[in-house]
């Protein structure tokens, strides 16, 4: 059993939605392992490289759910300190402010605390994962059309999520000993969407010292 290097005995396993599991036995286990043996390398950028012979949107749907489990995790931490009154708005920093919409129940964005927007964010997240049509999880089920189109919009959402964390919460990050950890993770994941510009660089604009930072010594 592969463990993986995100994954330290002391931090707790509090997560803050139900985590999402790829069913052992089934091909996307086996590259969900696969992305673990690499990460326990060390070199993440070689980590996120699509594996030989490997279908594109499969290591993506895989990478998805993992990053959606980590970010889970690692929001889980802090969530005694995202509050109503700690968050009244969904902020990276002050010159970003986001607004919750998902095109279907919420149609026109709506101002919302930190805490609510991150929750609506979550359960939309899931929701995709769990849609068999978008993800599939059986073999030979093909991704549709649009899939690489959702994924780039969860992964879009994850990022608001590790940009909150940074700019409003980093102080409590430090003080759970989290800080490795968050780090390690949040540079898996741009790395990951840099492998296959995932992300739009406008996006990326409220971590954009950080990411320079963390990507400067890997180049």
């Amino acid at each position: 059993n592969i463990s993986s290097p995100l994954c330290s005995g002391s931090r707790s396993s509090k997560t803050f939605k139900p985590k999402k599991n790829i069913p052992e036995g089934s091909h996307q286990y086996e590259l969900l392992k696969h992305a673990e043996a690499t990460l326990g390398s060390g070199n993440l950028r070689m980590a996120v490289m699509l594996p030989e012979g490997e279908d594109l949107n499969e290591w993506v749907a895989v990478n998805t759910v993992d990053f959606f489990n980590q970010i889970n995790m690692l929001y889980g931490t802090i969530t005694d300190f995202c509050t109503e009154e700690s968050c009244p708005v969904m902020s990276a920093g002050p010159k970003y402010e986001y607004h919750w919409a998902d095109g279907t129940n919420i149609k026109k964005p709506i101002k919302c605390s930190a805490p609510k927007y991150i929750d609506y964010l979550m359960t939309w997240v899931q929701d995709q994962l769990d849609d068999e049509t978008l993800f599939p999880s059986k073999i030979g089920v093909p991704f549709p059309k649009n899939f690489m189109s959702v994924a780039k919009t969860i992964l879009k959402r994850l990022f608001r999520v590790y940009a909150h964390i940074y700019h409003q919460h980093f102080d409590p990050v430090i003080q759970l000993q989290e800080e490795a950890h968050l780090n390690t993770s949040f540079k898996h994941f741009i790395f990951f969407v840099q492998e296959f510009n995932l992300i739009d660089r406008r996006e990326l604009a409220p971590l954009q010292e950080l990411i320079e930072k963390l990507t400067s010594k890997d180049r």
